[in-house]
């Protein structure tokens, strides 16, 4: 039995094409909703589209890098334009890096930044006044552990994760108004093809 459905719903999920995000996905997508995917691995993306596609469900891709404004917005606008609404945001793309503060440097802390923190940004910022028009809608920001713990290790990290969650806090205030919610999940490790390369990469 489907603990949900999603029927009609039109969703974006960002980091849709592979891991978490693709889990998402199909999901999603297995309880009805429209999804289309932002990855910035366009194959990825399209490979997950196709097999939901292929297995009944309504899936489209868009090759987005989320740390470019303007691309999460053309490709925003696009859905909304083509769908005349969007229901669902999942803000999950993201990625790691190890390092103390003294030992991060200033290339690494922008990188991490510019994908976790402004990427987050991007995409909320480009759906926002679509869910206002329509005066509904729900984000769920993908935060970690890290967010509230601080990981060893994991400066530009933890730090990416405390304000995605401190932004989904101040987001969830500001539209209930206008009937938009706006929440977070804080996963602990999760083996997903992302997390065991960089496992194996940092700590053979």
């Amino acid at each position: 039995m489907q603990p949900f459905r999603l029927d009609q719903k039109v969703a974006i999920i960002t980091g849709g094409g592979s891991g978490i995000g693709e889990s998402i996905a199909r999901t999603f997508a297995g309880a009805g909703a429209h999804v289309h995917i932002f990855d910035f691995d366009g194959r990825a993306g399209q490979r997950v589209a196709e097999a939901i596609r292929a297995d009944g469900g309504q899936a489209g891709s868009f090759t987005v890098d989320v740390s470019n404004q303007q691309q999460v917005l053309a490709a925003a606008t696009q859905v909304a334009t083509s769908a005349g609404r969007v229901d669902i945001l999942v803000n999950n793309a993201g990625i790691a890096h190890i390092g103390k503060l003294d030992t991060t440097s200033e290339e690494d802390f922008d990188r991490i930044y510019a994908v976790n923190v402004k990427g987050v940004y991007n995409s909320m910022y480009a759906v926002i006044p679509q869910m206002k028009k329509q005066r509904g809608g729900v984000i769920l920001n993908m935060a970690s552990i890290a967010s509230m713990l601080g990981l060893p290790d994991r400066f530009a990290y933890s730090m990416s994760k405390g304000a995605v969650l401190t932004m989904t806090y101040t987001v969830a205030r500001d539209y209930l108004d206008y009937q938009i919610r706006c929440n977070s999940i804080a996963p602990a490790r999760i083996h997903t093809p992302f997390v065991d390369g960089f496992l194996s990469q940092n700590y053979p």
